[in-house]
C-alpha cells in the first residue's frame, strides 16, 4: 500500500520542550521552534520528514492567555506525548470537501488560520477541523496559502516510510478514508492508535 499523500503528522505534549528533548533523544535531531497559534492557546515545533511532510509537535502555550476555544487533541488532560492525527494535503480544498460529501463523509466547514513565527512573520493555512469521529486516524484537510511549506525550512534528517493505524472497528472508518481519497492500512485492534514509521540518523523509530 502506497504511503498516503501526508502534509503533516501531529504528536500531541503536555510540554514542548521536553516533548523536543525526548525526539531528538530519539531520532537525532532536534526540532525547531515553529511559533504560536494565537487565540488557541498552543504553540508548536517542527521536524521535517521529506516529501513536503513535517512533524508538528504541539503543546499548549503558557504564554498566551486563556484560548478563545477549547484546547484540540486533549491537549487540557493529555499526561504523555502521543500521535494523535493527520493532516492529508488538499490543494483547491474547497472542491475535495465537496467530494468527500458527495460521497457520503462531510469533513466539516473550512476554517481560515494563522500562525505567528519566531521571526515575526506569519503562515496562512485553511483547514477542516479535526474530525470528532476515527480517533485521529481519519485525516482531517489542509491548503497552505503562504509559502514556504513548514517542510521546507523545519530541520532535516528523517523521513516517513510508513502510516498505517489500529482500530476496535476498521470497517466504521473505511467509507469514510475512502471518501478522501485515502488508502491507509487499519488492523484490528482493541485500542485505536495511529502509527508512523520514520527512517532517522538513530535508525527506525516507530511514533504512535
Amino acid at each position: 500500500m502506497r504511503l498516503p499523500v501526508v502534509d503533516h503528522l501531529v504528536y500531541a505534549a503536555p510540554e514542548l520542550e521536553r516533548a523536543a528533548g525526548q525526539l531528538e533523544a530519539w531520532l537525532g535531531v532536534r526540532p525547531a521552534p515553529g511559533g504560536k497559534h494565537l487565540g488557541w492557546g498552543t504553540h508548536n515545533a517542527l521536524l521535517s520528514l521529506g516529501g513536503g511532510a513535517y512533524l508538528e509537535i504541539i503543546a499548549p502555550d503558557p504564554e498566551q492567555g486563556p484560548p478563545e476555544r477549547p484546547l484540540p487533541w486533549g491537549l487540557a488532560s493529555l499526561t504523555q506525548p502521543r500521535l494523535v492525527t493527520w493532516a492529508l494535503k488538499a490543494p483547491a480544498i474547497d472542491g475535495r470537501v465537496a467530494i468527500a460529501r458527495a460521497a457520503g463523509y462531510d469533513p466539516g466547514d473550512i476554517l481560515a488560520l494563522i500562525r505567528a513565527l519566531p521571526d515575526g512573520s506569519r503562515l496562512d493555512w485553511r483547514l477542516t477541523p479535526p474530525p470528532t469521529v476515527g480517533d485521529g486516524i481519519v485525516p482531517f484537510l489542509i491548503e497552505w496559502e503562504t509559502a514556504p511549506h513548514p517542510s521546507e525550512t523545519a530541520p532535516a534528517g528523517c523521513t516517513l516510510t510508513r502510516l498505517r493505524a489500529e482500530h476496535p472497528e476498521p470497517k466504521q472508518l473505511a467509507p469514510m478514508l475512502a471518501a478522501l481519497g485515502v488508502e491507509l492500512h487499519v488492523a484490528r485492534r482493541s485500542s485505536p492508535a495511529l502509527i508512523a514509521t520514520l527512517n532517522s540518523p538513530r535508525g527506525r523509530v516507530e511514533l504512535r
